[in-house]
Formats: C-alpha cells, structure tokens, sequence
C-alpha cells in the first residue's frame, strides 16, 4: 500500500510537465491530464483499502440491550467529540464501540487522555482504520 501511494505520488510529480515563475502574484502550471486521472484511481484505491493503526474503544456489552446503549454511548460520543468519528461493531456475542482513525500509538494516547475523563472504562486497542483522505488538488492556475 504504501509502495502503490509512494508510487503514485512520484508519478505526479514527474508529471508536472512547466511550472512558471511568479508573475505579479499568481503561477501557472501545466500538468498532463492524466494525473487527474490517477489521482481519481489513487482514491478509489485508497479508500477500499484500511490499514493498521488505532481506535480507542469506549463500549463493551452483550445482551438484549446491548445495541441500544451502544447506540447512546455513540450519540453521546459525537456530542462531546464531533471530530472524532465513531464504529459499532458485532463480535459474537459482544457489541462494541470504538472511536478515531489514529495511525500511531502515540496519537491514540493523546486523545486517551481527554475521552477517558468522560468514559472511564475507555482503552487503546490495535484496529484496522480509515486511510487518511488524499488531499484535493486546486485548479491548474493558482492566484495569490
């Protein structure tokens, strides 16, 4: 995955056929059409594929109630933390709630320390996340 990303980001960056100098504020490049096209597949591909990283799991609970407080738990996640998305789960016979795409440990534990003061039961554990968005290209002539 990594290998294809790298890959693709070193073909746009061959592909950038001019770049001009500034003129009174503004620049103008000229790229090859074909990388809007690989950037289009480059997210598609993205984003079917999930990598290894870390979620914080705040819920835990079996029983005929389970999806329903699993249901308020993550309402009452998204409440205190809307930049933080949240997953439910079924893993026989347990339902579980776990938040955050982190990448690294160490990106979990800083949130760890905000979301455990509200969810006391609250742990890291090892996931497959959500890819980091590709960030989106503005237009070929860029004014500034």
């Amino acid at each position: 995955m990594k290998k294809t990303l790298f890959f693709f980001t070193v073909l746009i960056l061959i592909s950038f056929t001019h770049v001009y100098g500034q003129s009174e504020g503004s620049v103008r490049v000229f790229q090859d059409p074909r990388v809007d096209t690989l950037l289009a597949i480059s997210r598609q591909y993205v984003g079917v594929q999930k990598n290894e990283g870390f979620r914080i799991q705040i819920f835990m609970e079996s029983g005929n109630e389970a999806v329903n407080r699993a249901n308020a738990t993550i309402k009452q996640f998204s409440e205190s933390f809307p930049d933080l998305p949240s997953y439910l789960s079924f893993g026989q016979p347990y339902y579980r709630v776990r938040v955050g795409d982190f990448r690294t440990r160490l990106e979990a534990e800083g949130q760890l320390r905000f979301i455990i003061q509200q969810f006391g039961q609250a742990f890291i554990i090892k996931d497959l996340i959500e890819p980091p968005q590709l960030p989106s290209f503005p237009s070929k002539t860029f004014d500034q």
